[in-house]
């Protein structure tokens, strides 16, 4: 069975057992977080009912991205900056859907 959900203003294809990266929710390690806004759920080629579906998730790690070089410049102006950017995320695994 998959579910289609939304966290962090992203979609998600997920099934039980699956890793996923997703913006950076409250929680620990090792805890359990439901995510309740499920767009779509199937098995297989047919659609199931999303009322009162949830997909329960465990978070694995909370982690950050790698990191994103931000340079600006204006040409013959002596005008130079450079920045790094890390973003945080969370990293679940999907342990049920229903």
């Amino acid at each position: 069975m998959f579910a289609i959900v939304r966290t962090g203003g992203k979609q998600y294809r997920v099934a039980a057992g699956d890793k996923i990266v997703v913006e950076k929710l409250d929680g620990e390690a090792g805890s359990t977080i439901t995510l309740g806004d499920i767009l779509l759920a199937g098995e297989g080629g047919d659609f199931k009912s999303v009322d009162g579906l949830t997909v329960s998730a465990e978070i694995v790690a909370q982690a950050k991205a790698e990191k994103v070089i931000v340079f600006k410049k204006r040409r013959r102006h002596n005008y130079r900056r450079k920045n790094g950017h890390r973003q945080n995320h969370t990293i679940l695994k999907i342990t049920a859907i229903g």
